[in-house]
């Protein structure tokens, strides 16, 4: 497994273990009072477990395992939550939430079938959040001036993390560049999507790659999207340089979410129609679900982005392979 772990050359932590738990916490404090108040939410408290066949579980790319169990004292079984795409939607109509008005909470998931390297651990923790819109709000203007909420929420958070831990440095653009997958594409043909968008991220800071999930001109996706809750024409992925690792490192994968036009369009492209038959799916048919936009923002990543750190382990407690566990210690990597 080591094999997809990159050890950046003379890499040292900026912080003792100490100050990185302090800072962990300053960060996650700092930061969902800004996005909270940008973008007008409230806090919620959401579920780690889901009835299994409900459907309300997210189904990622449609072929990860879940982790399922039964239960004691109640009939079928349970799933551990991959997401939350789906719930707050439903959590949303429950409320009675009204246009401009959303909610965010601590998610944590498992997903057994993650690949673990520098960026990724089978351990998922984010800000899920979701906002009712109206219907004039499906565009892309709504979404890039949300993107730009988050951005400046992510800005704030580390000119403040910086007067707490000067010896800190990185720097966060406060400007967003927006680009097509598509266009993407057409300018880096020979290219796979991930050195894509290391090129324009890297040239660009901070990137919102939008038009995810379906195929492109090649034929290709730029990356996998459940067919039941983005809207493939207006979502994507929000990206910022990161100096340590070398690399864009994806912080945010957001959308304007489906109606009944987008859901039956995409359910049919992923041979996916028979979702149809959960309550979910039907109410988003028939109308009784609100129009909404939202998406998740990973805490550790963003921690780890902040904090100028080279393993996601650095910022939050999970389990690694063996031989990745040995490579981070002689290389001074200290995994939590």
């Amino acid at each position: 497994m080591s094999k997809s772990l990159y050890i950046p050359e003379g890499y040292s932590s900026a912080l003792t273990l100490r100050q990185t738990q302090h800072a962990i916490k300053y960060i996650k404090d700092v930061f969902q009072q800004a996005l909270s108040f940008g973008l007008t939410l409230d806090r919620v408290t959401a579920p780690l477990i889901v009835r299994k066949g409900s459907g309300i579980n997210d189904d990622l790319n449609g072929v990860e395992r879940k982790v399922d169990f039964t239960i004691k004292e109640i009939d079928g079984e349970g799933e551990v939550v991959q997401s939350l795409a789906k719930w707050k939607r439903m959590a949303l109509y429950r409320y009675g939430y009204q246009p401009e008005e959303g909610i965010y909470t601590d998610m944590n998931a498992v997903r057994r079938d993650d690949d673990t390297d520098n960026i990724h651990s089978i351990f998922v923790d984010q800000w899920d959040w979701e906002k009712v819109i109206t219907r004039e709000e499906r565009n892309i203007d709504t979404l890039k001036e949300t993107v730009r909420n988050i951005v400046k929420a992510v800005y704030n958070t580390n000119r403040k993390l910086h007067l707490r831990y000067p010896q800190l440095t990185a720097a966060i653009c406060p400007e967003p560049f927006f680009i097509t997958s598509q266009e993407l594409e057409d300018m880096y043909p020979d290219k796979t999507s991930k050195e894509r968008e290391n090129i324009i991220t890297k040239e660009h800071k901070t990137v919102f790659v939008m038009q995810i999930g379906g195929k492109l001109a090649s034929g290709e996706k730029h990356d996998g999207r459940a067919p039941d809750y983005d809207d493939w024409s207006l979502n994507g992925d929000l990206l910022f340089w990161d100096e340590v690792l070398g690399s864009a490192l994806e912080i945010s994968s957001m959308g304007i979410r489906v109606d009944e036009t987008s859901l039956q369009k995409q359910l049919a492209e992923c041979d996916a129609l028979d979702r149809n038959k959960y309550d979910y799916h039907k109410m988003i048919t028939n109308g009784t679900l609100p129009l909404t936009i939202g998406g998740g923002i990973g805490q550790s990543r963003l921690c780890m982005l902040l904090l100028e750190k080279a393993h996601i382990g650095e910022v939050q407690a999970s389990i690694w392979p063996a031989e990745m566990t040995e490579k981070c210690r002689e290389s001074g990597i200290i995994l939590l």
